[in-house]
This record gives C-alpha cells, sequence and structure tokens, in this order.
C-alpha cells in the first residue's frame, strides 16, 4: 500500500482499503458527513471537481449485504429494460469490478456518484414536497410493477410483518419490569384494543387483497432528491426494495410527512394530521399509482397509514418495555414517549378516517380510475 493512500486514510478517517479499491477516490481532497441516518453511515466526498456519496452499510441491520446487490442488479435490469433514461442511484465498480468493499476492521462500503444539482430535506416542510415525494415513490413502484418479487431477497427480514410485531409486543408485556409496565399501562392497553389493525392485515394477506410487489420500504423524505425549486428528482437509498405492500410505502408517507413535529415529540398536544398534505400525498401517490393498484388496494388508502402508524406504536412500545435494547434512549422514559407520541397520532388519524374517505373519493373522481 502506498504512503500516499495510508497517510488520506489517516486523515480523512476512511480505510485505506476503500480509498485503495476506487480509482475515483485517489485524489480525495475533502470529506462531510451527511444526514443523521441510524443505520448507514454516509459521507459526501470531494476529489477535484467530482463528487462522490461513501456508504457504510450497518452489516448489523443487512446481515448480508449481498442481498441487497442482487436486489439491486435485478431492479436496474427491469427497469432499464422498460425505460434506459429512468434515473436510478447505482453505486460505482472498484477496480476489480465489484460494487462492494469488505474491509476486515469496519465492514461494507460502497461508491455512488453525486447528484449535481440535487438537496434532500430531513424535515418535509411544504405541500409541494409531500406530494412530489409520493409521486416519485409512486412512480418508482410503478417501474417496478410486474417485477417479479420471488427475484428478490429480503435485505431486513420480517421487517413490515406486523403479525411479528404485534408477537413480539405480548412477549414484551409478559415479560417485562413491573415498573415498566405500570408506567406503559394506557399504552398497553390501547394497543391490545387495537389489534384489530393486526387481524386486518392478517385477513388482507391471506384473502389475496393486496399483491406482493417490489416496494422501497423506507419513504422518508430524506430519501428524495429535489432540485433548488423543490421539483422531485429520484428516490435514494434503496437498501430495503425488497417483496412487500403498498401499504408500507403509502402508510410510512402518511406516517412522517402529515404531522408538523415528528415522533421525538413529546407534547402530545402538538401531534394533529394536516389534512392537506395527507390529501397531497394521496394525490401523488394516485398520480403514479391509480392503474396499478385493484379496486380493493385502493379501499386501502387511508388503512396504509393506520397500518403503519401501529407497527411504529408497537416497535417503540416493545423496546421501552425490553429496557430500550433496540432504538436506545437519551432519557428515562424516551421509547415511551416515541410510543405515546405515535399512540395519539393514530387516534387523529381514527378521528378523521371518514373525512380523509370523503376526500380520496373525490380525487379518485377527479383523476380517474
Amino acid at each position: 500500500m502506498s504512503t500516499k493512500i495510508k497517510e488520506m486514510s489517516q486523515s480523512l478517517s476512511i480505510p485505506a482499503s476503500v480509498i485503495k479499491a476506487y480509482r475515483q477516490l485517489q485524489n480525495t481532497v475533502r470529506v462531510e458527513k451527511l444526514g443523521n441516518g441510524l443505520i448507514n453511515t454516509t459521507w459526501k466526498i470531494q476529489c477535484g471537481e467530482e463528487a462522490y456519496i461513501l456508504q457504510k452499510i450497518n452489516h448489523h441491520v443487512f446481515r448480508d449485504p449481498y442481498i441487497i446487490e442482487n436486489n439491486l442488479k435485478q431492479i436496474a435490469a427491469f427497469i432499464h429494460s422498460h425505460d434506459a433514461d429512468y434515473q436510478l442511484p447505482l453505486p460505482l465498480k472498484t477496480l476489480c469490478g465489484e460494487e462492494l468493499v469488505f474491509d476486515t476492521a469496519h465492514g461494507y462500503f460502497r461508491l455512488f456518484p453525486f447528484w449535481e444539482g440535487s438537496v434532500t430535506h430531513t424535515v418535509l416542510k411544504t405541500v409541494q414536497q409531500a406530494f412530489e415525494a409520493a409521486r416519485l415513490f409512486g412512480k418508482f413502484a410503478k417501474k417496478l410493477n410486474g417485477l417479479d418479487p420471488k427475484l428478490l431477497g429480503a435485505s431486513i427480514p420480517d421487517f413490515h410483518n406486523l403479525s411479528l410485531r404485534y408477537h413480539q409486543f405480548m412477549n414484551a408485556v409478559d415479560q417485562a419490569d413491573r415498573n415498566r409496565k405500570e408506567r406503559a399501562s394506557l399504552l398497553i392497553h390501547f394497543l391490545q384494543e387495537h389489534a384489530g389493525i393486526v387481524e386486518a392485515y392478517e385477513s388482507y394477506v391471506h384473502a389475496g387483497t393486496m399483491q406482493l410487489r417490489v416496494m422501497h420500504h423506507d419513504t422518508k423524505i430524506s430519501n428524495v432528491l429535489f432540485d433548488d425549486e423543490d421539483h422531485g428528482l429520484a428516490v435514494i437509498d434503496l437498501d430495503t426494495v425488497m417483496p412487500g405492500y403498498f401499504i408500507s410505502d403509502l402508510g410510512d408517507m402518511i406516517r412522517t410527512y402529515t404531522c408538523a413535529v415528528n415522533e421525538e415529540e413529546a407534547a402530545l398536544d402538538k401531534i394533529t394530521i394536516r389534512k392537506d398534505f395527507f390529501e397531497a400525498i394521496i394525490k401523488g401517490y394516485l398520480s403514479e399509482m391509480k392503474d396499478v393498484l385493484s379496486d380493493a388496494e385502493k379501499k386501502l388508502l387511508v388503512f396504509s397509514g393506520e397500518f403503519m402508524i401501529y407497527m411504529q406504536c408497537l416497535r417503540f412500545a416493545t423496546d421501552y418495555l425490553e429496557n430500550d435494547r433496540y432504538y436506545g434512549s437519551s432519557y428515562p422514559g424516551h421509547n415511551l414517549n416515541r410510543a405515546l407520541n405515535q399512540m395519539k397520532l393514530l387516534q387523529e388519524l381514527i378521528q378523521q378516517k371518514p373525512a380523509f374517505e370523503n376526500s380520496i373519493a373525490g380525487i379518485l373522481d377527479n383523476i380517474g380510475t
């Protein structure tokens, strides 16, 4: 290994094996850490006039990164066979023709081109952003419609398996410390009282009401590239693309876009659902997916929000009862507050469900079914 690469590695805090693997990184001059993601670690790397995105894959979450690699190949081959111009953020190959670099001390890395002129948002601020993000995730799902889900692996097995999440929650209730169980008694009662959401999910799966498709599974706003006028350019972070149901993608947009505050907010009176943002999501998503979703699936648009909010509430509650093993906590009761936040959000959605159903009926009439 050259002295130059060793010195670059030390000064930039990037493993020397990664720098050595890519031709593009030989003239690295500046590194900037990006985002606040809790799973992968991402950097923007300036190399002369060119910029790149370097990402370290969290192999504790993604146990087999080669599943992701195979999934990306299947996705790219299918989409580009139908639309050669569709923009996908695909990893660059190493000098040895590989798409992943494995460093024994640090794990798996891959390099992407940086999309010049693009911006990302960590907080959704406008109705236009909500519409554009939903439209792009709908377009992505539409482009993959017809790809056999069996060709893809589960990069995170049972990621959105609501039945499993409820089972884990009930086990946590049985085994929890008495004090934690008492502090969470209202939350536990609420989740058990609304277990009908699990039953509905299971009935839709078993009856084939929802079609198994290739879905993104992580539709937060930071996974959308915008231009400087807030027009959507592309969706990114395809590690969680795998077989699933449309309610995962649409539901998480409803969960994360419609409220003015995020899941960290402990003041429950601030948690409301903005009707105009809800309608923007539905309009954006259906502008691409109206002819893909079945009539039966179109009746589950609000349910998708119930599904995802309830599941995240279960996950936070389970973690609290299990002494904060998964998400961790910054203060006592952190995961309990996160779960109560999602409980309030679900209450708001259920309360407004009739109005939202009416809005959806009008949107479908306007765009045609």
